[in-house]
């Protein structure tokens, strides 16, 4: 898992899926992982997605280890359409930890 030298931006990458911190965190650790294959969204997630989409989390695990907040915790956060957050048009997930984050409500 290594960083990209052509992207700097970009904190790690594979043949899945890439890391970068987001431009507004709303924690110390926010970061986003984001799948290389489009999707329009998760009601266009199918079966032959379920090895890539499990694999954001393998990523996930992997990165909070690294920013060193697997002890503390952290969260774990897919939004969906504009009621929910979303501000990226593809499917991705959030990383977010380094400091108490209180309830979902």
């Amino acid at each position: 898992m290594a960083r990209d030298p052509l992207h700097p931006d970009v904190i790690y990458r594979d043949e899945r899926c890439f890391v970068v911190r987001d431009i507004d965190p709303k924690a110390p650790v926010h970061l986003l992982i984001i799948p290389n294959m489009p999707i329009n969204g998760l009601d266009y997630i199918s079966p032959a997605m379920e090895a890539t989409m499990g694999h954001l989390f393998v990523v996930a695990a992997e990165m909070a280890r690294r920013e060193g907040v697997t002890i503390s915790g952290y969260r774990l956060v897919v939004n969906n359409g504009a009621d929910a957050g979303q501000t990226i048009a593809w499917p991705h997930m959030h990383l977010l930890g380094g400091r108490g984050l209180g309830d979902m409500g």
